[in-house]
């Protein structure tokens, strides 16, 4: 279940959130996930936000399908050209074999810690073949609410790397850095790539 309170954070701040991440789809991170998908191929944008990553999918000739839980950034991720956005939540994921490429950008970060796991294990589901999955979090331990009222769950690099490799998939892209985030604060991060054998 989504957090309500997170929720009516970004239902609030969809426009400032849509401001203060204008320019995230233009790092290396994305880079490398498109290269990695089979050109024109299906990608699932879980957590979409304002959609600029899905709008650059699109435009890069793939399927997209973009979900989030927020209302709001539903709105703004739907305004794009050739992005299919709906509100949905982690747990309404019930796909097999459908996807090309999961993208979930600093978006499970917000599902319980306890259910993470079970999250990525059905994203694995959704995959096809050879699909790749990307998954982006804040990095540390435990859970707790940021200085604006959004929850979060944390895991070290390693916790991460375990769950995509128990599911199945390859490792093929590791980056880590540290960012300011909408409340104000800097907070490391990891990201991964994995594909489904």
């Amino acid at each position: 279940m989504s957090d309500q309170e997170t929720l009516e954070v970004y239902n609030a701040k969809a426009g400032e959130y849509a401001e203060l991440t204008s320019n995230d789809a233009y790092g290396a991170d994305f880079t490398a996930f498109l290269k990695n998908v089979d050109a024109g191929g299906r990608i699932l944008d879980l957590g979409c936000g304002p959609g600029h990553f899905a709008k650059l999918m699109a435009q890069a000739g793939f399927e997209v399908d973009a979900t989030d839980a927020s209302v709001e950034m539903v709105k703004l991720a739907s305004a794009h050209d050739g992005v299919t956005a709906r509100c949905k939540t982690f747990d309404q994921l019930n796909a097999t074999d459908h996807y090309d490429g999961v993208f979930a950008n600093f978006s499970l970060l917000h599902a319980r810690r306890d259910a993470v796991e079970g999250h990525i294990e059905q994203i694995v589901r959704a995959l096809k073949s050879d699909g790749v999955f990307h998954i982006a979090m804040k990095a540390g331990i435990g859970e707790k609410r940021d200085r604006i009222g959004r929850k979060y769950s944390y895991f070290s690099a390693d916790e991460l790397e375990d769950m995509l490799t128990q599911t199945g998939l390859t490792i093929i892209y590791r980056n880590q850095g540290t960012d300011k985030g909408m409340d104000g604060s800097m907070a490391d991060w990891v990201s991964l790539q994995g594909r489904k054998q």
